[in-house]
Formats: structure tokens, sequence, C-alpha cells
């Protein structure tokens, strides 16, 4: 799975940038996947629906099928995400050139991160060698491959062009 993360700071675009990066892709006819990640436990399936109630009489996996869409609740004992978290989608995920993952910046993975000034925090970029470019309407305070917040197609073409195969290039990209 070709996976790229897209990181940076509470409020600092990340959701923006992946919603304009997915409509641009679609619009070129590049498939690609997302994967939102949280650090935050939640219950993903509604309590008291049946799907979740299929799941807490024990079931091993619940699905739901609908005319429009399809979802897979599977439970996963936190010693999964000692190994490669990510592994799981893969099938899922066959079918797209690339997966956008929004978040996650402790992932080994390669990672662009979305930085504003205003925020008053310091590029993640400054200590992570894995983020391999910077999107900022700003100067940052770091030596950095930067593209324009405002360029999205700018930068759906250096992504395209730097995931060659089955895995992205990497960090000699970067800076």
């Amino acid at each position: 799975m070709n996976r790229l993360h897209i990181v940076g700071g509470k409020n600092h675009g990340k959701t923006t940038l992946v919603v304009e990066l997915v409509m641009e892709f679609a619009r070129r006819g590049v498939p690609v996947g997302t994967i939102k990640h949280t650090h935050h436990r939640h219950e993903l399936d509604v309590p008291g629906k049946d799907s979740h109630r299929h799941r807490m009489a024990g079931a091993a996996g619940v699905g739901i099928l609908s005319p429009s869409m399809c979802a897979v609740f599977l439970p996963r004992d936190e010693k999964d995400f000692e190994q490669d978290r990510y592994s799981f989608f893969a099938s899922v995920f066959a079918n797209c050139r690339l997966v956008l993952v929004e978040g996650d910046s402790q992932a080994r993975a390669p990672k662009i991160e979305v930085w504003r000034s205003d925020r008053g925090t310091p590029p993640l970029a400054s200590h992570d060698k894995s983020i391999l470019a910077l999107v900022t309407d700003d100067v940052p305070p770091i030596g950095a491959k930067v593209f324009r917040r405002s360029d999205v197609a700018q930068l759906a073409d250096w992504i395209l062009s730097n995931m060659p195969g089955e895995q992205f290039v990497g960090s000699s990209l970067g800076k």
C-alpha cells in the first residue's frame, strides 16, 4: 500500500489539505483512498444499533451492507498495533494508487506537514526527518522543501512524480 501521511499540529489544516488533494487526484482519475488516524479511543459503530449489538454479543467481525455503502467493524488487539498497524488496510485499498493518511506523525512512513506560523508551534519537520516537505503560505524557520498552500495541483504533481511503483521514494526527496 503506497501510503503518505499528512501531518501537522491541531488546526493547521490537515483535513482541508487531504480533502483538496483527494479532489485533485479524483479530477485526474487517480484512485486514492484515505485513512483518518486518531489517538482517541471512541466507538466507531453506533451503540444500540444492530451491528453494535452483534459485536457486543461476541461476533469476531461485523459487516454492514447497504445499497450504496459497506463497512466492516473488526476488534483490534492493542498488540496488533506494535507491528504495522496499517497492513490490515492493504487489501481494502488494493485498487488505490495512493492512500493518504491524515495524522499519525509517529508512523514509520513518508509524511508531508501542513504548517501555519500563526499557530505558534515550530514545524514538526525540524526534528522529524521522515517529513519530506512543508505545505505553508508562511516562511518556515527551517530549510525544507516547501509547497504553497494555495497550489494543490503542484503538490499533487510532486506526489505523483515521486511515488514510482509500490513505494514512495522516501526521505531523500525532502530537504
